[in-house]
Protein backbone atom coordinates (compact mmCIF):
# COMPACT_ATOMS: atom_id res chain seq x y z
CA UNK A 1 0.00 0.00 0.00
CA UNK A 2 1.22 3.52 -1.11
CA UNK A 3 1.10 6.47 0.77
CA UNK A 4 -0.74 10.11 0.04
CA UNK A 5 1.60 12.50 -1.60
CA UNK A 6 0.76 14.79 1.21
CA UNK A 7 1.80 12.59 3.89
CA UNK A 8 4.91 11.41 2.13
CA UNK A 9 6.86 14.85 4.10
CA UNK A 10 8.24 12.12 7.26
CA UNK A 11 9.47 8.66 7.89
CA UNK A 12 6.26 7.02 10.06
CA UNK A 13 8.17 3.71 10.09
CA UNK A 14 9.70 3.85 13.71
CA UNK A 15 13.66 2.75 13.65
CA UNK A 16 15.44 0.38 15.75
CA UNK A 17 19.17 1.02 17.04
CA UNK A 18 21.55 -1.48 16.49
CA UNK A 19 24.58 0.57 16.55
CA UNK A 20 26.70 3.78 17.29
CA UNK A 21 29.72 5.61 15.20
CA UNK A 22 32.73 6.58 16.12
CA UNK A 23 31.34 10.02 17.76
CA UNK A 24 28.54 8.34 18.90
CA UNK A 25 25.80 8.76 16.73
CA UNK A 26 23.13 6.04 16.95
CA UNK A 27 22.90 4.21 13.50
CA UNK A 28 19.02 2.65 13.29
CA UNK A 29 17.75 0.30 11.14
CA UNK A 30 13.45 0.12 9.97
CA UNK A 31 12.20 -3.57 10.27
CA UNK A 32 9.22 -4.94 9.28
CA UNK A 33 6.73 -5.22 11.78
CA UNK A 34 7.11 -9.05 11.87
CA UNK A 35 10.55 -8.68 12.49
CA UNK A 36 11.88 -10.82 10.10
CA UNK A 37 12.78 -10.00 6.22
CA UNK A 38 14.62 -11.70 3.41
CA UNK A 39 15.86 -8.25 1.69
CA UNK A 40 18.09 -5.47 3.64
CA UNK A 41 18.51 -2.36 1.60
CA UNK A 42 21.01 -0.07 2.45
CA UNK A 43 22.59 3.24 1.57
CA UNK A 44 25.90 5.74 2.67
CA UNK A 45 28.70 3.35 3.75
CA UNK A 46 30.54 5.73 2.38
CA UNK A 47 29.27 9.28 3.91
CA UNK A 48 29.95 11.03 0.37
CA UNK A 49 27.38 9.46 -1.33
CA UNK A 50 24.23 10.79 0.06
CA UNK A 51 22.28 9.99 -3.46
CA UNK A 52 21.35 6.80 -2.17
CA UNK A 53 20.24 8.09 1.22
CA UNK A 54 18.02 10.72 -0.08
CA UNK A 55 16.71 7.86 -3.04
CA UNK A 56 16.12 5.66 -0.43
CA UNK A 57 14.38 7.54 1.56
CA UNK A 58 11.41 8.70 -0.90
CA UNK A 59 10.88 5.50 -1.27
CA UNK A 60 11.07 4.09 2.39
CA UNK A 61 8.02 7.23 3.03
CA UNK A 62 6.21 5.94 0.03
CA UNK A 63 5.56 2.83 2.01
CA UNK A 64 2.26 3.03 4.09
CA UNK A 65 3.05 1.85 7.63
CA UNK A 66 2.72 -2.40 8.11
CA UNK A 67 3.60 -2.16 4.51
CA UNK A 68 7.14 -2.75 5.12
CA UNK A 69 8.51 -6.18 4.14
CA UNK A 70 12.62 -5.62 4.21
CA UNK A 71 15.12 -4.16 6.31
CA UNK A 72 16.12 -0.80 5.39
CA UNK A 73 19.49 1.70 6.53
CA UNK A 74 19.37 4.55 5.45
CA UNK A 75 23.25 6.06 6.78
CA UNK A 76 25.65 3.07 7.28
CA UNK A 77 28.08 5.85 8.02
CA UNK A 78 26.66 8.64 9.84
CA UNK A 79 29.80 10.28 10.71
CA UNK A 80 30.89 10.56 7.45
CA UNK A 81 27.60 12.02 6.00
CA UNK A 82 27.73 14.79 8.52
CA UNK A 83 31.18 15.48 7.42
CA UNK A 84 30.54 14.81 4.08
CA UNK A 85 33.72 12.26 4.15
CA UNK A 86 33.59 8.73 2.18
CA UNK A 87 35.66 7.72 5.53
CA UNK A 88 34.12 7.13 9.23
CA UNK A 89 35.25 9.62 11.39
CA UNK A 90 38.51 7.71 12.10
CA UNK A 91 39.55 8.44 8.37
CA UNK A 92 38.72 4.39 7.66
CA UNK A 93 36.90 3.66 4.50
CA UNK A 94 34.40 1.31 5.70
CA UNK A 95 33.81 -0.80 2.38
CA UNK A 96 37.47 -1.53 2.93
CA UNK A 97 37.27 -2.66 6.48
CA UNK A 98 35.18 -5.47 6.44
CA UNK A 99 36.99 -8.80 8.39
CA UNK A 100 37.70 -10.64 4.93
CA UNK A 101 40.11 -12.71 4.31
CA UNK A 102 41.55 -10.58 1.10
CA UNK A 103 41.72 -7.47 3.61
CA UNK A 104 44.72 -5.12 3.88
CA UNK A 105 46.18 -3.05 5.75
CA UNK A 106 47.13 -0.77 3.25
CA UNK A 107 45.81 2.42 2.38
CA UNK A 108 43.51 2.98 -0.33
CA UNK A 109 42.92 5.84 -2.57
CA UNK A 110 39.78 7.12 -4.40
CA UNK A 111 39.43 10.18 -6.40
CA UNK A 112 36.98 13.08 -5.83
CA UNK A 113 35.43 14.10 -9.14
CA UNK A 114 35.79 12.30 -12.52
CA UNK A 115 38.77 12.57 -14.47
CA UNK A 116 41.05 13.32 -12.07
CA UNK A 117 43.32 11.19 -10.37
CA UNK A 118 43.03 8.70 -7.81
CA UNK A 119 44.82 9.84 -5.39
CA UNK A 120 43.02 10.56 -2.27
CA UNK A 121 44.24 8.22 0.62
CA UNK A 122 42.45 6.66 3.65
CA UNK A 123 42.85 4.18 6.22
CA UNK A 124 41.75 0.51 5.76
CA UNK A 125 41.37 0.37 9.65
CA UNK A 126 44.03 -0.69 12.37
CA UNK A 127 42.90 -4.26 11.52
CA UNK A 128 39.94 -6.34 9.93
CA UNK A 129 36.67 -4.95 11.04
CA UNK A 130 38.15 -2.82 13.53
CA UNK A 131 35.28 -0.09 12.73
CA UNK A 132 32.12 0.58 15.30
CA UNK A 133 30.21 0.83 12.13
CA UNK A 134 31.34 -2.20 10.80
CA UNK A 135 30.80 -4.60 13.63
CA UNK A 136 27.51 -3.68 14.30
CA UNK A 137 26.42 -4.08 10.65
CA UNK A 138 27.78 -7.52 10.76
CA UNK A 139 25.98 -8.02 14.07
CA UNK A 140 22.46 -7.46 12.02
CA UNK A 141 23.18 -9.51 9.23
CA UNK A 142 23.82 -12.36 11.60
CA UNK A 143 21.30 -11.60 13.80
CA UNK A 144 17.73 -11.73 10.66
CA UNK A 145 20.35 -13.70 8.81
CA UNK A 146 18.91 -11.65 5.23
CA UNK A 147 18.86 -13.62 1.67
CA UNK A 148 19.85 -10.64 -0.37
CA UNK A 149 21.73 -7.18 0.72
CA UNK A 150 21.20 -4.29 -1.79
CA UNK A 151 24.05 -1.66 -1.12
CA UNK A 152 22.99 1.86 -2.71
CA UNK A 153 26.47 3.74 -3.89
CA UNK A 154 27.21 6.11 -6.37
CA UNK A 155 27.60 6.81 -9.62
CA UNK A 156 29.61 3.94 -11.79
CA UNK A 157 25.71 3.64 -13.22
CA UNK A 158 25.44 -0.07 -13.04
CA UNK A 159 24.13 -3.39 -10.78
CA UNK A 160 27.60 -5.16 -9.58
CA UNK A 161 26.22 -9.30 -8.95
CA UNK A 162 28.99 -11.48 -9.18
CA UNK A 163 26.25 -14.16 -8.68
CA UNK A 164 24.30 -13.15 -11.31
CA UNK A 165 21.29 -13.29 -9.44
CA UNK A 166 16.97 -13.48 -10.17
CA UNK A 167 17.26 -10.29 -8.44
CA UNK A 168 20.03 -8.56 -9.76
CA UNK A 169 19.22 -9.14 -13.59
CA UNK A 170 15.66 -7.65 -12.66
CA UNK A 171 16.88 -4.75 -11.08
CA UNK A 172 19.16 -4.05 -14.06
CA UNK A 173 16.17 -4.78 -16.44
CA UNK A 174 14.22 -2.33 -14.79
CA UNK A 175 16.92 0.61 -14.19
CA UNK A 176 18.71 -0.05 -17.54
CA UNK A 177 21.72 -0.01 -15.71
CA UNK A 178 24.41 -2.46 -17.07
CA UNK A 179 24.42 -5.74 -14.50
CA UNK A 180 27.99 -6.45 -14.10
CA UNK A 181 29.97 -9.03 -12.07
CA UNK A 182 32.89 -6.68 -11.11
CA UNK A 183 33.29 -3.57 -10.67
CA UNK A 184 37.03 -3.27 -12.87
CA UNK A 185 38.78 -2.87 -9.59
CA UNK A 186 39.78 -4.83 -6.64
CA UNK A 187 38.44 -3.82 -3.54
CA UNK A 188 39.96 -5.86 -0.71
CA UNK A 189 37.97 -5.44 2.38
CA UNK A 190 34.96 -4.89 0.95
CA UNK A 191 31.40 -5.43 1.81
CA UNK A 192 31.17 -7.44 -1.45
CA UNK A 193 34.07 -9.95 -0.34
CA UNK A 194 32.90 -10.27 3.09
CA UNK A 195 29.30 -11.63 1.99
CA UNK A 196 31.00 -13.84 -0.53
CA UNK A 197 32.92 -15.73 1.82
CA UNK A 198 29.44 -16.25 3.48
CA UNK A 199 27.35 -17.14 0.55
CA UNK A 200 25.56 -13.93 1.13
CA UNK A 201 23.88 -11.98 -1.94
CA UNK A 202 25.59 -9.20 -2.00
CA UNK A 203 24.51 -6.57 -4.72
CA UNK A 204 26.04 -3.44 -5.21
CA UNK A 205 23.30 -0.64 -6.70
CA UNK A 206 25.71 2.12 -8.30
CA UNK A 207 23.15 4.96 -9.00
CA UNK A 208 24.08 7.16 -12.13
CA UNK A 209 25.62 10.67 -12.05
CA UNK A 210 22.28 12.52 -12.09
CA UNK A 211 20.36 15.04 -9.91
CA UNK A 212 18.26 13.84 -7.59
CA UNK A 213 14.89 14.48 -8.94
CA UNK A 214 16.04 12.22 -11.97
CA UNK A 215 17.74 9.92 -9.14
CA UNK A 216 14.05 9.70 -7.24
CA UNK A 217 12.27 9.40 -10.99
CA UNK A 218 14.26 6.05 -12.15
CA UNK A 219 14.95 4.52 -9.01
CA UNK A 220 12.18 5.27 -6.29
CA UNK A 221 9.93 2.88 -8.13
CA UNK A 222 12.39 -0.03 -8.45
CA UNK A 223 13.17 0.09 -4.52
CA UNK A 224 9.35 0.81 -3.24
CA UNK A 225 8.72 -2.67 -4.86
CA UNK A 226 11.73 -4.21 -2.85
CA UNK A 227 10.39 -2.56 0.21
CA UNK A 228 6.99 -3.59 -0.09
CA UNK A 229 8.29 -7.53 -0.82
CA UNK A 230 6.99 -7.40 -4.75
CA UNK A 231 10.39 -7.89 -5.83
CA UNK A 232 12.54 -10.07 -3.12
CA UNK A 233 15.56 -12.55 -3.45
CA UNK A 234 13.37 -14.57 -5.94
CA UNK A 235 12.27 -12.36 -8.08
CA UNK A 236 8.69 -10.82 -8.02
CA UNK A 237 6.09 -12.42 -6.12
Amino acid sequence: MKRQRAEMGQILHEPTKYGESVEGLPIKIFLPESGAFETLVMAAIHGDEGEGTCVLSDALRSVAVGHLKAGVILVANPDGVLRGTRANANGVDLNRNMPAKNWSPEPVFYKTLDGEPQDVRLSTGTQPGSEPENRALIEVLEQYQPKSVLSLHAALACIDDPNASVLGKILAERTELELVDDVGYPTPGSFGSWAAERNLNLITYELEAASAYELKRRHVPVLYDVLIGKLGPEGYI
